[in-house]
């Protein structure tokens, strides 16, 4: 498999109470995730985790190190270039699904093929497909409010993966559900995710998901062992 994504002595700080002590969040972070690999990174919480994920995105930039998507350079993109990859090559999945509530199931799940595009009714076809692998055939015209924790969940990942991305960034995906929600809606994201070549890079307190995935890493002092 091919290098999907390289880190290299990445390092991230945010400004103290005092000026000029800044507090160090990432130090001379270095990684590599290959095609169609799962990652999970563990560590306590405020360790970085989620900033990590955010420069990876490119919702933030690093103070210094160089983050390489497909061998491209974040920090050499434009904010359009980065958006544009976000939109094409990376599908989020977070805690709490963040879907459209004044929508369906399905016109949450489609909104990606939209944006990039898509007809109206092959965007519609793929995501009535996409939901009916996760068990959500009969949930189609449903809003979010009228779905169970677990089928929320279960749209998020639909919608994350609905366009085939290179890679999805998880963060806590399952956080919100009890054990055995989680782990089998995180059995069908890793199982989907596996069938389309998609890459997880996922942030997770469960060592249950963690250790079902490729890889683990802890992220530590800023440090990643």
């Amino acid at each position: 498999m091919a290098d999907l994504l390289k880190v290299e002595a990445l390092t991230k700080s945010y400004s103290g109470l005092a000026a000029d002590r800044p507090i160090s969040i990432l130090r001379q972070v270095s990684m590599e995730l290959r095609a169609g690999e799962s990652l999970a990174i563990m560590g306590r919480s405020g360790a970085g985790k989620s900033t990590l994920l955010h420069l990876l995105a490119g919702f933030e930039r690093a103070d210094a190190g160089d983050i390489r998507w497909e061998g491209k350079s974040l920090a050499a993109m434009s904010d359009a270039d980065i958006d544009r990859l976000r939109n094409r090559r990376f599908g989020f999945v977070y805690q709490f699904h963040h879907l459209i509530e004044e929508c369906s199931a399905i016109d949450n799940v489609s909104l990606p093929l939209r944006i990039a595009s898509m007809k109206s009714r092959e965007a519609t076809e793929r995501a009535s497909m996409m939901l009916g692998r996760l068990g959500l055939a009969n949930r189609l015209e449903h809003r979010p409010s009228a779905l169970s924790g677990g089928e929320r969940q279960r749209v998020a990942v639909a919608r994350a993966l609905v366009h085939q991305p290179a890679c999805v960034l998880a963060d806590e995906p399952t956080g919100n559900l009890d054990e055995q929600s989680a782990l089998q809606v995180f059995g069908l994201f890793r199982e989907l995710a596996q069938e389309s070549g998609t890459a997880l890079l996922l942030v997770t307190h469960d060592h249950a998901l963690a250790k079902a995935c490729d890889r683990l890493v802890v992220l530590e002092n800023g440090l990643l062992r």
